[in-house]
């Protein structure tokens, strides 16, 4: 990965941005359609931290200006790969002579991301693989990068985000990235997964192939799919019955085996002609803490029912809601808005109605962020749960939300 001008460049991209923020509280044109191709061109270029942490943003359909968002969301499906002689170069230290190892490798890679890109390969068995490749030197760069990621994330204190809480949400980046980097974890989780989900018919893992794996390549058996974001276009009855895999998914990770896959953009998934969910990703998965978990079924609860005092409860016993002033008439709004998808029976993720009143009022949000503090710790957490929302919304879902957290609300309650 090629350092010359990194830092340069990353300090332009964050005075862009800042200069766009400002104008924007200005009441001016803030430009956001122009930052956003600017954005994009720069950051498929330089990979890394600050793509990923553009990618995670491009997730938060409901409080980025949409110019922006609909630029920023190019880099999960479009971002520029790196050149070939770069990742051969890396294939060439873990296999030796490529040619002697393989009977052939695709140049032009399939997915490219923020950390690594995807090439097929063909064994001289003739077996079919993907080879995940890690860009060359991401790891030297990724420390001077993260310097300049957490300069950009100062901006959030235009948002009123105090400092010690952007430190937290930063080390919760910082730490997520380093893991990414291990593809030694993600091979044990694919194994694990793989193994946990057998004998589940809606879901699908590809298999890691150790003999072909090292540090910084994981090499998977082929696994054809079509990728979630064109599986809007599907059939509707495939797109449901993908939507219920994704949503029973969700819910064993995280009430049955308190982990969760912590990357949630479209690109990590794909589907085949009977709606499964294939999952190409493992190199983010996190544990949820059950203490944690049960506090958020608690504001969840609180939202449904209608009780803002219980809402503030909730958050303050998780260790958000700073100050004094308790913001009930947002709490009334952020519920009233959420509520309609926890009504008895399917309920349409794609009701526009919906996100548009979420989108209205995140403006209020963010003005109430001196006293309004998420806990830093559920960061990752929350930003995956809106992730897949979103997903739910494009694959125009209809699930019966009032059934399946029904139980949940229960567990959730009984120790109170």
């Amino acid at each position: 990965m090629r350092e010359r001008g990194r830092t340069r460049r990353l300090l332009g991209m964050g005075a862009r941005t800042g200069g766009a923020v400002l104008r924007s509280r200005m009441g001016r044109d803030a430009g956001w359609d122009v930052l956003g191709e600017q954005l994009f061109n720069e950051l498929s270029e330089l990979k890394g931290p600050a793509m990923k942490l553009a990618q995670i943003m491009a997730q938060w359909d409901d409080l980025l200006p949409p110019a922006l968002a609909e630029q920023l969301a190019r880099l999960q499906r479009q971002a520029r790969p790196m050149p070939w002689e770069d990742i051969r170069r890396t294939l060439v230290d873990q296999f030796g002579d490529l040619e002697a190892a393989f009977e052939s490798i695709e140049t032009t890679p399939f997915a490219s991301a923020s950390m690594g890109q995807v090439h097929r390969a063909v064994t001289n068995d003739g077996e079919t693989l993907v080879l995940k490749v890690q860009y060359p030197g991401l790891e030297r760069v990724l420390e001077q990068d993260l310097v300049q990621v957490r300069r950009m994330m100062r901006l959030m204190r235009w948002m009123k985000v105090p400092q010690a809480r952007l430190d937290a949400m930063f080390d919760e980046f910082a730490d997520s990235l380093r893991k990414e980097l291990d593809y030694r974890a993600e091979f044990d989780a694919l194994t694990r997964y793989r193994e946990r989900y057998a004998d589940n018919d809606g879901l699908r893992f590809p298999e890691p192939l150790a003999d072909y794996c090292g540090d910084r390549v994981l090499a998977m058996r082929y696994l054809p799919g079509i990728p979630m974001r064109e599986a809007e276009g599907l059939d509707d009855s495939v797109r449901q019955r993908l939507s219920a895999n994704l949503g029973d998914w969700l819910t064993e990770e995280l009430f049955t085996h308190r982990e969760l896959h912590a990357d949630p953009h479209a690109g990590n998934f794909a589907t085949d002609e009977e709606g499964r969910l294939i999952v190409y990703d493992l190199g983010a998965v996190i544990s949820v803490p059950e203490a944690r978990l049960r506090s958020m079924m608690l504001l969840l609860g609180a939202a449904i029912d209608d009780d803002p005092m219980g809402m503030d409860e909730a958050l303050r016993s998780m260790g958000g809601r700073q100050g004094e002033g308790a913001p009930l008439a947002l709490y009334r709004e952020s519920a009233a808005a959420m509520r309609p998808l926890f009504e008895p029976g399917e309920q349409d993720f794609s009701d526009t109605r919906i996100h548009y009143r979420l989108r209205e009022i995140s403006p209020r949000v963010w003005s109430a962020m001196d006293r309004l503090q998420p806990p830093a710790d559920t960061m990752l957490l929350s930003r995956t749960l809106n992730g897949h929302y979103w997903n739910m919304v494009r694959l125009k879902a209809r699930l019966d939300m009032h059934a399946r957290t029904r139980p949940l609300l229960a567990w959730a309650r009984e120790e109170q």
